[in-house]
């Protein structure tokens, strides 16, 4: 009997589940664009990355929402750069031998 309770209450919670996600309606973003070629009372939106005419249902673009703030890298100043001296003794290109001066 505890069996045939557990699997209504799990069909019936999956089902309730589902019904919210099947009833939900897609994303309509509006497109911005400077010319409107979509018939009276609609205009570009975006769905899916397909563009298309309709009725958008969110508020902002879709480059509006995925747009999100980024963190600026603090510069500092280039510092004067000093030369350094090599450790290595000069020796000319096929002479045997290294000088010290």
């Amino acid at each position: 009997m505890r069996l045939t309770t557990a699997i209504a209450a799990a069909i019936g919670l999956l089902s309730a589940g589902l019904a919210g996600q099947v009833s939900a309606e897609p994303k309509l973003y509006a497109y911005p664009s400077s010319a409107n070629y979509c018939p009276a009372g609609l205009q570009p939106v975006t769905l899916g990355g397909a563009i298309g005419c309709g009725t958008p249902n969110q508020p902002m673009t879709y480059a509006e929402v995925k747009a999100h703030p980024v963190v600026q890298r603090h510069r500092h100043p280039h510092r004067a750069v000093t030369l350094r001296r090599s450790a290595r003794v000069p020796c000319p290109v096929g002479a045997k031998g290294c000088s010290y001066q």
